[in-house]
């Protein structure tokens, strides 16, 4: 007959998989009742997103077990931590735990198709989830998200509510501008529409916003470093060679402005033919596990080339959430949970456990 203070004892010994400290000290045990041989338990998850629920309830389980608890019933929540410590008394987001942004030192690989998509995904896991589109010269969330609407006043009269699409918030030059005319704006004003994009929208408390970078390593990126606190940076790369050289100097770029990379996704990586059932690597193979080694940041997977995602994203209706059993909404569904268990982490190092990576 395990008491209470025997089945918290046991669970100080199980360790989260990634934060390698114990459930307990973590914060995340919560209304332990023992009645008999059954146990009933709240279990606090670092993120809705966590990739490694199944390793923590078999743990819990067999835990408990070896203290003679014959059944186990865990309720899970979720409670996202702030990766975020405030850059100065003057940030512009203080409501949103997690900014990460999603960059690729080139044009071409796909990066907003994977920004879309892993915003869709960490909201359809369970979490409060932004974009915010921050390539001026060539916005293309309003494409993939379907609407062209314009962004109305806020209650407070001061800033701009967030244009809503399948339960994200949103926001992006495209909905302001005519979609037909170019802009042409110098630095200085990129780097205000960007500022702008962050103070006077009202984005509600979110677990993460999720940024769209613009191609290169200009002046976005130094605007977004110098005047607000960003969790991490995902990056973005096609297996060739000619996509790697440009990887290596977007994280040079993130290095020097003090910047996070979480990790790397190779997007296109390859392309099964539904003909023959072959799969053809048209961009080279393994490039960005290769690249990730040698930059010495985690490899997060591999994103299919699929003409569904293609297609999803003309028609306005993101693969994640127009098709999230296919091939490719399932591989982005994987990838927004190893994003959210990097981004864990590193809001672990934030509040100074000590953890070991």
């Amino acid at each position: 007959m395990a008491t209470k203070e025997q089945v918290v004892s046991a669970l100080s010994k199980v360790n989260d998989p990634e934060l390698h400290k114990d459930l307990v000290t973590l914060g995340m045990v919560k209304d332990v009742h023992a009645d008999g041989a059954s146990v009933r338990l709240g279990i606090e998850l670092t993120t809705p997103a966590c990739p490694l629920k199944d390793k923590i309830r078999g743990d819990v389980e067999a835990a408990l077990k070896a203290i003679g608890v014959d059944r186990v019933d865990i309720t899970w929540g979720a409670q996202v931590r702030s990766g975020r410590a405030a850059l100065n008394a003057g940030d512009f987001l203080p409501q949103v735990k997690n900014v990460l942004l999603v960059g690729s030192g080139k044009g071409g690989v796909g990066k907003s198709t994977v920004a879309a998509n892993l915003a869709c995904a960490l909201q359809r896991l369970g979490a409060k989830t932004g974009l915010l589109d921050a390539d001026i010269y060539g916005p293309s969330v309003p494409t993939m998200f379907g609407t062209h609407e314009k962004p109305k006043m806020a209650e407070n009269g001061k800033q701009l509510e967030p244009v809503k699409a399948f339960g994200l918030e949103l926001m992006s030059i495209g909905f302001l501008v005519d979609p037909n005319e170019a802009i042409v704006w110098r630095g200085p004003m990129l780097a205000s529409a960007v500022q702008q994009f962050m103070k006077d929208v009202a984005w509600s408390a979110l677990d993460y916003l999720i940024v769209d970078l613009p191609p290169g390593t200009g002046d976005v990126q130094l605007t977004l470093s110098q005047t607000l606190k960003v969790s991490g940076a995902l990056v973005v790369t096609t297996p060739q060679t000619v996509a790697l050289a440009d990887v290596v100097r977007a994280k040079a770029m993130f290095d020097k402005v003090n910047i996070p990379v979480i990790g790397l996704v190779e997007n296109m990586s390859s392309f099964v033919c539904g003909k023959c059932d072959t799969r053809h690597y048209i961009f080279d193979r393994g490039g960005g596990e290769r690249a990730a080694a040698g930059m010495n940041v985690p490899f997060l997977g591999e994103l299919p080339l699929v003409t569904d995602v293609r297609e999803a994203g003309d028609a306005g209706i993101p693969i994640v959430e127009r098709a999230p059993e296919s091939p490719g909404g399932k591989a982005f569904l994987s990838l927004a949970g190893r994003v959210a268990d990097r981004l864990s982490v590193l809001a672990a190092r934030q509040t100074s456990l000590k953890i070991v990576a």
